[in-house]
Order: structure tokens, then sequence, then C-alpha cells
């Protein structure tokens, strides 16, 4: 998976070992060098899920479908979020802000894998590449950051609730947007020109359905340490960072529900966390997962790792706004306002 798998597989265990035994694509079609060449590779073929060729066309049906949920599911909460009034606090906003990232993750990566399924359409060109890993990386970070603005959210409700409207105002929370997705989008910037001062003078097949940042530098002739640290640093100073401040802030959030007197207040603060819990596992968990078969799962053939990865970009924009929209009284009455309008 491309953020935490991708991320920490590539460049942690990349810098450890170029040769590396238990990687799941070293085995992998495409991965032996040739002989150096003058001659640097402007186009590359992704060649889906290795293995599973024969079964493209199968495959395609629940990325599909998958993809029209999380279409619709983020498309619609975006609409209800802005056009009802009601809906203009912190936590909605935000949620709006996850939706929009969560558009931009799933376009970025599912139309590319049907068209290799459906089309075989595999050619793509080192810009278009480029472009798409910077995107789905900068994205992914900026989805992230949102989860810890959520946090932050939860944790004033909680602790400071007469303190709330006047501590996050739409100045504020317009700030703090900002600040995230200008993380994101200038952490990742440089990686462009990381890619571009290489020569990819080795096999440009790569055995996915996506671009990614190592798994593109791992083609090119030239010393890619620094690719590998930079993507490294980037992790730790923003994905890491996050996990870790989420944590304390939950940490700080329970201590302010045990405190309280009253068993319905508690039961009452602690279910208003549960959407954003159920997002933080979903986000965070598969990476974790797949990490972990990735690491000591050396049995485990390429295309298993592949499907995974795909199921952790997809299943984050698919499932969110379910959770959300079942789990949120307001979302769930305007949802239904919007859908099932009564007839006079």
């Amino acid at each position: 998976m491309i953020p935490l798998n991708k991320y920490i597989k590539e460049y942690i265990f990349s810098s450890i070992s170029v040769n590396k035994k238990c990687s799941p694509m070293s085995s992998a079609p495409g991965m032996t060098a040739s002989n150096h060449s003058s001659v640097s590779h402007t186009v590359f073929h992704l060649l889906g899920i290795p293995g599973l060729e024969d079964q493209h066309m199968w495959i395609s049906i629940p990325f599909f479908i998958s993809y029209v949920i999380a279409l619709l599911g983020n498309s619609l909460l975006i609409f209800i979020i802005f056009m009802e009034r009601s809906l203009h606090e912190p936590m909605y906003l935000f949620l709006c802000m996850l939706a929009g990232a969560d558009l931009v993750l799933s376009t970025c990566t599912v139309p590319q894998a049907l068209a290799i399924f459906w089309f075989n359409m595999k050619e793509i060109s080192l810009d278009r590449c480029i472009t798409q890993l910077f995107f789905i990386h900068s994205t992914f970070i900026s989805e992230s950051g949102i989860l810890l603005m959520m946090a932050f959210d939860r944790y004033i409700a909680i602790c400071y609730p007469l303190r709330y409207t006047t501590i996050l105002t739409h100045t504020l929370i317009g700030k703090i947007g900002v600040i995230a997705f200008l993380r994101s989008y200038c952490t990742i910037f440089p990686i462009i020109f990381l890619l571009k001062r290489l020569t990819f003078c080795q096999n440009n097949v790569i055995p996915h359905t996506y671009c990614e940042h190592i798994g593109l530098a791992k083609y090119a002739c030239n010393d890619i340490r620094v690719n590998i640290w930079y993507g490294f640093s980037i992790l730790m100073l923003t994905v890491v960072l996050d996990v870790l401040l989420i944590f304390v802030s939950y940490i700080l959030i329970l201590h302010a529900v045990f405190h309280i007197p009253s068993q319905d207040a508690r039961h009452k603060a602690l279910n208003t966390c549960g959407s954003h819990v159920c997002i933080i596992i979903l986000f965070y968990g598969p990476g974790i997962f797949t990490i972990l078969t990735q690491r000591f799962g050396c049995h485990i053939p390429p295309h298993i790792h592949i499907l995974l990865a795909n199921v952790c970009m997809l299943a984050s924009p698919m499932l969110n706004p379910i959770i959300y929209g079942i789990k949120t009284k307001q979302i769930w009455e305007q949802v239904a306002h919007v859908l099932f309008i009564k007839q006079k």
C-alpha cells in the first residue's frame, strides 16, 4: 500500500539493503537490472496485478463498485454539509475536507487500475507517473493531517465544551485546513525534482496498478539514497507524528471522560468520538497490517501484497461516508431528506 505500506517498507528496508530477501517486489517481473545505458526511459508499463492477469476482468468488478460508492458517498456528504447551514460546525467542516481528500485519493488510483483491467492500457509516461504519485502521496498526508485536526476537534469538544465555538471559529478552521494542505504539497513537491534528476535506464515494467515514489526510483541507475532518506524523513515528520499526536489527544480525551461523574454524560462523550475512531482504524489499520505481512510474510505471493495495497486505497474513501452517515444522526437525517423526500 502506498502510504504506510510503501513508505515504511521501501524507505526503511530499502535503506538497509538494496537486495531485499523478503520483499514481494524483488521477485516480480521486470526487477532485474539491465546493462546501464545513457538512454532514460520516458514510458513505463504498469502490469496491474502480476499473476492474476486472467482474472483482471473479475477483479475490476469490486474495484468499480467500490469507486462508484466512494464517488457518490463523498460527493453527497460534501453537498449536504455545504447546503445545510446547521451542519456548518467544526466537526462537519473537517468531515467535508476528509471527503474531498477521499475523492482525490480514490480518483488518483482506481481509474488507472480500471483502464488496465478493461482496456489493457498499461503504458504511462514518466511525467504522468510522477504526477500521479505526487497527488497520491500528498493527498494521503493531507488526509492524515485532517484526521489529526478531527482528533483536536473532539479534544476541544469534550475537554472545553463551553469554549468549543469560541476556540474553533470558521476562520481558525480555514487556516488549519490551509496549513494541512500546504504541509502535504510542500513536503511532497521536492520529490518531483528528486525523480526528474534520475536516469531510468533499467527495466521499465512496474508490477503494480499505480506509480509510487520508491517503486519508480528503484528503476534508476543513479544513487537513490537521497530519495530514500527524504521519503523516510517525510513519513516520520508527517504521518508518524500525526499518529502520535492523535494517540496523545485520545489519552487526554479518555482522562477527561472518565472524570465525568454522570454515566450518561460519559457515554454521550464517548459516542461523539465513535465515528472518528472507526475512521482512524480504517485509515491506519490496513496499512499496519500490510506492513506486517510484507515484513514477516515472505511466502505470501506478490499479487496478494498488490491487492492489499489497492484495498487500502479504496476502503477508507468507500466506508468513511457510510460510517459517518450511519453513526451521525444529523447527517443521516439530511441524507434521508435528500434521497427519500416524502410526497405530499
